[in-house]
């Protein structure tokens, strides 16, 4: 689940389709060696350097902020996401990159290991 904050309320969004208003669909997707979780966030009203991706523990976080002053008007733009990564997701190898028409793809590889998580072979002694 995303959740999604403004600056004037907080809401909880659930992931949407590609045809949605707001792209924050999560997708675990094959990809050659193994499996990829694919997330994607509208951030066209933003600025590259405006938005920042990182995580903390297992979570990532996209933020980005806009801020217009002049003598007449003040534009203030607020946009975050939370994302809960599954197991097997290492920091150091999730890559992001933003499109020109303002989606940012974050694409986080998931550990072959960690998707057996809670299996475990028994070997079978012969007698």
């Amino acid at each position: 689940m995303c959740s999604t904050t403004s600056n004037a309320a907080t809401s909880m969004k659930l992931p949407q389709s590609q045809s949605g208003s707001d792209i924050c669909s999560p997708l675990i997707q094959e990809d050659g060696d193994g499996k990829v979780l694919k997330l994607r966030f509208d951030v066209s009203q933003y600025a590259p350097e405006e938005i920042v991706v990182k995580t903390v523990d297992n979570k990532l976080l996209v933020h980005a902020e806009h801020v217009e002053k002049s003598d007449t008007k003040s534009v203030y733009r607020e946009y975050n996401r939370e994302f809960m990564l599954p197991k097997g997701c290492l920091p150091e190898n999730i890559k992001s990159s933003l499109s020109k028409d303002g989606v940012l793809t974050v694409d986080a590889p998931i550990q072959p290991e960690a998707l057996l998580a809670g299996e475990t072979m028994v070997p079978i002694a012969h007698n």
